[in-house]
Parts: structure tokens; C-alpha cells; sequence
């Protein structure tokens, strides 16, 4: 039979104060319980750890080294236990973060760098996947989801909302004109996506009163590679404002049927699987970004 914490405290708190009755006070328990675990103590030990008096209990000289060694054992076990309470107190270890290329390269790569520097203990790793992933199996922390979610399984947290526009370079109009109906459109360049078709419905109704749902001359699985093709005056693109605000604020792009277009705003939010205890180092990352991002 093993020797238990429990009665190493009891044996510890009886030499500190001098009798079983102290021991008890100071521990909580009946004095017959502590008896009972000093008893337990010795007979496990198969050893005398007191020399019994009317007064005070006396260690024996089997007692002094044991108490020798079981103070260093509760004091390491101790230790032990203030480091996990600083770990888990303090944000630390490997937190890996996926997001499409547009996010990761707009909205988080600009400030990660002050959340690395308030944290320095956490290890960060960026993914980009313009896909969604399953973040178990790829041992991925927390996502970044742009859209309505449909996985149930996950909590989300959310971080704002972006709207999309109908966007070109000033150079493509330029060589292009400006279309000024749904129906111009057939004589311009269009670019969409090529792996998500329900972002080729852009916010504009059609003749049917519907999204226009356009037929893209260039396609591509990537929003960012779209923003490139839109800024180099490859033809008109319809993305969301988190990637182009910086773009239409320095004219590098402008916004088409702004009377005419639909206010639609893409949710984005945070998702991760909440087990028990959420760990410090994504709970911190979570409100760093509710503060920090601005969409």
C-alpha cells in the first residue's frame, strides 16, 4: 500500500506543531483522523516515526531523515503546481491560426506582431487556406471564417462584419468605360471565384429581381489573387472591404453601381472547439482581436 500526500501533510503538520490535537486544528480534520493517518503513515513504513511522551512527540532518528526528504518531495510537488497555475495564468505554448490569404495578409499579419510582442511566451504559427479546413486534423488552434458558418461543432466568436462591393481600377475604365447597367457588363472583363460560386452573385438584382450571378471571364480560388487581377486592370471584381478599403481610399481602386448596389455584409468570426477550459493563449488571441481589428 503507497504512502499518500494527505498523509505526508498530517506527518509534516504534526512535527511542526508539536502534537496530533495542533496537527488537527491546523489541518481541519478530527484529531482521531489524524491519528488514524500517522498510524497509516508508520505502518506502511514499517517504521517508528515518534518517540511517544506526555508532553510531545519527539521525532526518532528514522523520522528526522524521512522528514528530511519528505519536505523536499512537498516542496517540489508545490513547485510543480505553481508552474502549471502560471502557465495556465499566463498565455504560453504553440498557437496555430488559419485564414483565407486575403484576412491573413490584410487584417491579421498587420497587427499579430503586437500581440506576439504582449504575449512573448506563445509561439505563433500563420496558415493560409483559402478553403475551410478541419481543425483537428489539421492541429489548427483557431480559424478566422468569412461567411455563414455550418459547422455546428465549433464555437465562434464574432469580429465584425465587411461589406462587398463592384470594384475596378481607374485604369480599366479608362480603357474600358464605365458600365452603367447590369447589361454593359456582357462587354466588360469580369473576374470571380472559381471554387465558390455563391460569391459570383454579386450585389446588384438583375432583370429577375435576383443577384446577378455572373458568367467570370477570369476565375481563380483566391480573393487576393482576384484584388491583384482587379488592381492591375485585368477587369471588374466584386470583393469585400476588409481587403480593398486601403485600395479605394487611395483611388486604386473604385467602386461601381454604388446607387444601385445591395448593402450586403459577410460576418466574420473567430472558431474554435471549446473543450472544458479554453486555453489562456486562445482566449487572449480572441479578445487581442475583438480590440484590435478593425473591419
Amino acid at each position: 500500500m503507497k504512502v499518500t500526500i494527505s498523509e505526508l501533510y498530517t506527518f509534516i503538520s504534526i512535527v511542526d506543531k508539536g502534537t496530533i490535537s495542533q496537527a488537527s486544528e491546523h489541518l481541519n480534520i478530527t484529531v482521531s483522523a489524524a491519528s488514524r493517518s500517522l498510524s497509516k503513515l508508520e505502518k506502511k513504513l514499517n517504521t517508528a516515526l515518534f518517540r511517544r511522551n506526555t508532553r510531545r512527540l519527539e521525532l526518532t532518528l528514522e523520522g528526522e531523515k524521512y522528514l528530511s526528504r519528505v519536505r523536499d518531495i512537498l516542496y517540489d510537488l508545490e513547485a510543480a503546481e505553481e508552474m502549471l497555475v502560471q502557465r495556465k495564468s499566463i498565455p504560453s505554448g504553440k498557437l496555430r491560426i488559419d485564414a483565407a490569404s486575403p484576412f491573413m495578409l490584410h487584417v491579421i499579419a498587420p497587427i499579430i506582431g503586437q500581440y506576439s510582442h504582449a504575449y512573448p511566451q506563445v509561439e505563433i504559427e500563420l496558415v493560409n487556406n483559402d478553403n475551410l479546413i478541419d481543425l483537428l486534423e489539421q492541429r489548427t488552434d483557431v480559424a478566422i471564417r468569412i461567411g455563414e458558418l455550418k459547422d455546428s461543432s465549433l464555437t465562434a466568436t464574432p469580429l465584425g462584419l465587411s461589406q462587398i462591393r463592384i470594384l475596378a481600377s481607374p485604369e480599366y475604365l479608362t480603357q474600358h468605360g464605365i458600365p452603367e447597367s447590369i447589361d454593359d457588363l456582357a462587354e466588360h472583363q469580369l473576374l470571380g471565384f472559381s471554387s465558390l460560386e455563391q460569391l459570383n452573385k454579386w450585389p446588384i438584382y438583375d432583370a429577375s429581381n435576383q443577384f446577378f450571378h455572373i458568367k467570370a471571364n477570369i476565375t481563380s480560388d483566391s480573393g487576393e489573387t482576384l484584388r491583384q487581377l482587379a488592381l492591375s486592370g485585368a477587369g471588374i471584381a466584386c470583393l469585400s472591404h476588409f481587403m480593398t478599403s486601403k485600395d479605394i481610399q487611395a483611388g486604386r481602386l473604385v467602386q461601381l453601381f454604388s446607387a444601385n448596389t445591395v448593402k450586403v455584409e459577410q460576418p466574420i468570426n473567430i472558431v474554435y472547439y471549446r473543450n472544458r477550459s479554453l486555453s489562456k493563449r486562445v482566449s487572449s488571441l480572441i479578445e487581442f482581436l475583438k480590440q484590435e481589428i478593425e473591419i
